[in-house]
This record gives structure tokens, sequence and C-alpha cells, in this order.
């Protein structure tokens, strides 16, 4: 199995440790793991011209990094954002690489629990967890947070998903059965 790990992290080592503990539990379960910082990639802003959709239908025009990422993204079966909760979203290094994922959707319509949603361009997508973390716990840029992982996992039709916030002043012990319960918790709703 495969699973793709995009670190919104703003510098060289804040959510370091954590990346490192995911990576060590994904590939004790025989997960292949990329992992890319995002930071650290040359990824542009989307410009919003659909050109995805109908100059180069499945690939943004777009010549940067962010392609590489959403051929990873849709050839995995688990995708795990990390990124400090900024505000009750991702960081600005997540958000600006899952607004390059559109090009795995099409901009054809469908109705999903009567709401209205792009199509599915491919015939499989996969699982997102999504694992926020913040220094202080606040109860609504947490439910936002949740919420916007729901969110992005219905738009790109993933079989399931598993949204948590992890407070930051926890020891590395903590951390890692907390991760470890997350990697079961999307691995349950895998199976």
């Amino acid at each position: 199995m495969k699973a793709l790990l995009l670190n919104g992290e703003k510098d060289n080592k804040s959510l370091n440790v954590y990346s490192k503990i995911i990576r060590k539990e994904l590939k004790s379960r025989d997960y292949e793991v990329n992992t890319v910082i995002l930071h650290e990639k040359r990824i542009a802003d989307c410009i919003g011209c659909f050109g995805c959709w109908i100059k180069k239908p499945g690939v943004c025009i777009i010549d940067d990094y962010a392609q590489k990422i959403a051929n990873m993204f849709i050839n995995s079966d688990l995708v795990i954002y990390l990124t400090p909760i900024v505000f009750g979203g991702d960081s600005y290094q997540l958000k600006k690489a899952l607004d390059r994922m559109i090009p795995l959707i099409s901009p054809f319509f469908i109705k999903v629990d009567g709401e209205i949603h792009h199509k599915p361009r491919y015939k499989e997508y996969p699982s997102i967890l999504g694992i926020g973390v913040m220094s202080n716990f606040n109860e609504e840029q947490v439910q936002l947070f949740n919420n916007l992982i729901k969110r992005n996992s219905i738009n790109f039709h993933s079989p399931n998903y598993v949204s948590e916030v992890i407070v930051s002043d926890k020891d590395i012990d903590h951390m890692q059965k907390k991760i470890n319960k997350l990697l079961n918790k999307v691995s349950d709703k895998n199976e």
C-alpha cells in the first residue's frame, strides 16, 4: 500500500517530530511512504484558470511540483495532511498544494447526499487522515479544522477520512499512541 504525507509546516522543524512518528508507524504497517515537505518545493498558487479542465484535462497547466503531488495523491491508498492549524484551517503551504489538486476531479457535477459536487475523474481515491497541530486548545478552531477535512474528503471522493487535532505540549509517547490510534481508525474504515 502507498501513503502520501503532505507536511504543511512553515519552517524546517515545527512538525518534524510528528512526521517522523507518522512515517515510522506507516512503515511498520508495510506502507510505502512518500513525504513532501511543502515549503521546500516550488508550488505556485492556483490561478483559477480551469486549464486543468479545458486545455489539459486532468493536468494543471502550471508546470511545477504540484503536478508530481497530484500524481502521488491519486496513486496513494492514504493521504495524510499534517499541518499547524491557522485560524481553524490548513497552513498556507498545505492549502496551496490542495488547491492545485483540482485536476483530480471532473468539471462536471453530481449530487452527493443532497449536495452538488464535482464528479470524480478517477475510479478510486485515497482515504484521508487530517492531523492539525496547535499549541493551545481552541474548540472553535478544532471544529473548523475537522469540518474542513470532512468537506475536502467529500470533494475528493475519499472512501473514508479521519480528522484529529493534537495539542503540541504533549510528550512524544503520548503523540505516538495518538497517531497509532488515528492510523488504526483510518485503516479500520478501509477494510
